[in-house]
């Protein structure tokens, strides 16, 4: 039998996962790469991927002048918001069996940061003309990029909910509400970046004359 163990010492490939499993926080035993809760962080930690193009793309943004205001706040959001998924990441990646060990704003969501969430969506809102049409992504690199990661954040927040079916500690965390209201911060923030940008966004069924939402009723959010 050929042995596949790594030949050479390395911080980064241990060999352990070879098997297709991986540890959990906290301990415990191992689990399989494709378990509820690896699926659900390995989204999450997708998005944080997402979101770092999203933040790159920003220095291209007009060449070489400096970024306006509106754009520079942009990339300090985003920073934010990647680092904070990391907390997300490390609460889905919890042992269910540790949950009690988890600490607030470092392995798990807290009030703190979903009030701090919901402030920045509010604020963003009021900041931008919202369409009252579903719109087709690609205007610009940058809003592209955040409609990608909005769409991770959507994948992240069904794998969360289904880990939460499983996982009873999990189910009244306030991980759920957290990752729906930043996926809809990310459409948001996709609109800001074009609004920036002087670029207006594609109505999704051609030839629709174009409204926004203060010349028509808004659609159903989510």
């Amino acid at each position: 039998m050929t042995d596949h163990r790594i030949p050479y010492t390395s911080a980064v490939a241990t060999g352990r996962g070879d098997d297709g499993t991986t540890g959990l926080l906290y301990g415990g035993a191992r689990v399989s790469k494709d378990n509820l809760a690896t699926e659900a962080y390995g989204a999450v930690d997708e998005a944080v991927a997402a979101l770092g193009l999203a933040r790159a793309e920003l220095s291209s943004v007009g060449g070489d002048a400096p970024l306006s205001p509106a754009l520079a706040s942009l990339r300090d959001l985003i920073l934010r918001i990647q680092r904070e998924l990391f907390v997300v990441g490390a609460e889905l990646a919890t042992n269910p069996d540790a949950r009690d060990r988890g600490r607030d704003g470092v392995t798990r969501v807290s009030a703190a940061m979903l009030d701090a969430l919901d402030a920045t969506l509010r604020e963003s809102e009021a900041q931008v003309v919202l369409p009252s049409e579903f719109v087709v992504p690609g205007e610009t690199r940058l809003s592209a990029a955040l409609e990608l990661s909005r769409t991770i954040l959507r994948r992240a927040e069904r794998r969360a909910v289904t880990l939460a079916h499983n996982d009873e500690g999990l189910a009244g965390s306030l991980l759920l509400p957290y990752l729906n209201r930043l996926a809809d911060l990310a459409w948001i923030l996709a609109r800001a970046a074009e609004q920036a940008e002087a670029v207006g966004p594609t109505a999704a069924i051609p030839g629709r004359p174009w409204r926004t939402r203060r010349e028509a009723a808004p659609q159903e959010g989510s």
